[in-house]
C-alpha cells in the first residue's frame, strides 16, 4: 500500500518570497497532487487607485513588477494618455523605449539568478547580479532612484538624461553582455543543468494558452506572441528585433528565451540611441539657485535666465522639458522655472498636484498592453470625469502562468518544486495587486 506525505512549501519558506504556500502530497520524493495557495501579500492596488488622483497612482505602479517598474509606469501612463487623447514627444518615446528595455534585461537577469543559484550555481547568481548593479547605476544617475523610479509621467518622462547617460548605459550593456556569455559558458550545456531542467515543469502550447499565459513562458513553448510585435507601439516598429521561441515550454526552454531576449534588449536599446533625435540634456549658464528666483519673485522681480536646479530636479529645465514631456498645459505640470518664477506656473502646478483638482480626462474606458517582463501587462481603466478611476484592473502576466503551477510540478521531485517556481518569475506585488 502506498504511502502518502502531506507537505507545506510556504509561505514562510524563503524561496515562496513570504506570498506563496504550496501544499504537495507526495509518494516518498514524487509530487502526486499539489494545490497553490496566493493572496498572502494583500496589496489591494486596485482599490486603492480608485481613491487616487491619476497622478498619485504612478508611484503605486512601481510596486507591482518592482523588478522591471518602468514597464508598469509605461503602461499606465500610455492608459491615461489614451484617455485624455494626448501624444507625448519623440525623444519621450525613445527614452521610454530605452528604459522599457533596461527594465526587461533587470527582470530576466534577476529570474535567471535565482534559477541557478538553487540548482547550486551560485556563480551564475553572483554574474547576473553584478550586471543588474550597472544598469540600476544608469537608472539612479538619471532618475534618482533604483528601484522605485516613478520616471515615466502622464505626457512624458520625469527629466531628460545626464550628460553621461551614453557612456554609463554602453558600460552597462557591454557588462551585461559579458554576463550572459559567461552564464551561456556555465549552464546552456552543462550535463547537470540540462538533466535538472529539460522535460521538467513542462507545459504545452494548447494548455498555456487555455490558462491565458503570455510572455517569454508561452514563448517557451514555440507559441509566437509579443505585444511589440502585435501591436506595435512607441517606436518598436521602427526597430529591427527577434522574438526568441522555445520548444518543449519546460524549465530550460523558459530559461534560454529569457537569455535569449536579453541579447535582444541590447539591440533595441542600441539603435534606439543611434535614432533618438540630439539635443541638450543639461541647461547651461546656471545663474540663479531656485531659492533666489523664489525670493525675487516675492519681491515683484524677475530673474532672467535659467535656474540652478538641485540634482533630484536636473532634466527638467524649460530647455529640454518641451521634448520630454507633451505641450497640454491642462495636463501636464509645468517646468520648474515656471513653478518657481510665476504664480501661473505655481497656481497651474498647484491645481494639477491638489485632490480634487488633477486631471479630469472625460468619460469612458480603455485598455492599454504593453510587453511586461512576464508577459503582456495591461491597464483597463474606467474613467467617469472626475479626478480618479471609477474603475482601474490591471491584467497582471503572472497571474495566468502562477494558476498552472500545480499542474507543472505535479509528478515531479521535491527538488523541482522551487527551480520550477523560479523559472515562471513569480513577482508577489503584481501577483497579488
Amino acid at each position: 500500500m502506498m504511502e502518502k506525505m502531506l507537505l507545506n512549501i510556504g509561505p514562510s519558506h524563503p524561496a515562496m518570497h513570504g506570498t506563496i504556500q504550496i501544499k504537495v502530497e507526495l509518494d516518498g520524493e514524487r509530487i502526486i497532487k499539489a494545490d497553490v495557495e496566493i493572496g498572502y501579500l494583500h496589496r489591494g492596488f486596485e482599490k486603492t487607485a480608485e481613491n487616487r488622483t491619476y497622478m498619485q497612482i504612478i508611484p503605486y505602479t512601481d510596486r507591482l513588477n518592482y523588478v522591471s517598474p518602468l514597464l508598469n509606469n509605461l503602461a499606465y501612463a500610455m492608459a491615461v494618455e489614451k484617455l485624455l487623447g494626448i501624444d507625448v514627444p519623440p525623444r519621450a518615446k525613445w527614452l521610454r523605449m530605452i528604459f522599457g528595455e533596461i527594465s526587461r534585461i533587470t527582470d530576466h537577469l534577476t529570474c535567471i539568478a535565482p534559477i541557478g543559484m538553487e540548482l547550486g550555481a551560485f556563480t551564475v547568481f553572483l554574474y547576473m547580479i553584478k550586471a543588474r548593479e550597472f544598469l540600476w547605476n544608469v537608472l539612479d544617475a538619471t532618475t534618482g532612484a533604483r528601484l522605485t523610479t516613478s520616471y515615466i509621467r502622464i505626457g512624458g518622462v520625469k527629466a531628460d538624461v545626464p550628460e553621461n547617460f551614453e557612456d554609463l548605459l554602453r558600460k552597462a550593456l557591454e557588462e551585461t553582455k559579458k554576463a550572459v556569455r559567461d552564464v551561456h559558458g556555465l549552464l546552456s550545456r552543462n550535463p547537470i543543468f540540462l538533466k535538472r531542467t529539460k522535460d521538467v515543469g513542462v507545459v504545452s502550447q494548447d494548455d498555456a494558452l487555455s490558462y491565458g499565459f503570455t510572455g517569454p513562458v508561452l514563448r517557451s513553448t514555440g507559441y509566437y506572441y509579443d505585444v511589440r510585435k502585435a501591436f506595435p507601439y512607441l517606436y518598436y516598429d521602427e526597430v529591427d528585433f527577434e522574438v526568441p521561441l522555445g520548444e518543449r515550454g519546460d524549465n530550460y526552454d523558459r530559461y534560454m528565451v529569457r537569455m535569449k531576449e536579453i541579447e535582444q534588449s541590447i539591440r533595441i536599446i542600441e539603435q534606439s540611441l543611434s535614432k533618438m533625435e540630439k539635443g541638450p540634456v543639461k541647461a547651461e549658464d546656471e545663474v540663479a539657485e531656485a531659492y533666489e528666483a523664489i525670493k525675487a519673485s516675492q519681491e515683484g522681480k524677475y530673474l532672467d535666465g535659467k535656474l540652478k536646479l538641485n540634482p533630484n530636479l536636473e532634466g527638467m529645465e524649460r530647455e529640454v522639458y518641451y521634448k520630454i514631456m507633451a505641450r497640454v498645459p491642462r495636463y501636464i505640470l509645468p517646468p520648474k522655472e515656471d513653478l518657481y518664477r510665476s504664480i501661473e506656473g505655481m497656481i497651474r502646478h498647484f491645481k494639477l498636484i491638489m485632490s480634487g483638482h488633477g486631471l479630469r480626462p472625460p468619460a469612458g474606458e480603455v485598455y492599454v498592453p504593453v510587453e511586461g517582463g512576464n508577459g503582456e501587462l495591461g491597464f483597463y481603466i474606467v474613467s467617469d470625469g472626475t479626478d480618479r478611476p471609477y474603475r482601474l484592473h490591471l491584467r497582471a502576466p503572472v497571474f495566468s502562468i502562477m494558476s498552472a503551477l500545480a499542474e507543472m510540478i505535479k509528478g515531479h521531485y521535491i527538488a523541482d518544486v522551487i527551480p520550477t517556481f523560479a523559472s515562471i518569475n513569480m513577482i508577489g506585488g503584481e501577483l497579488d495587486r
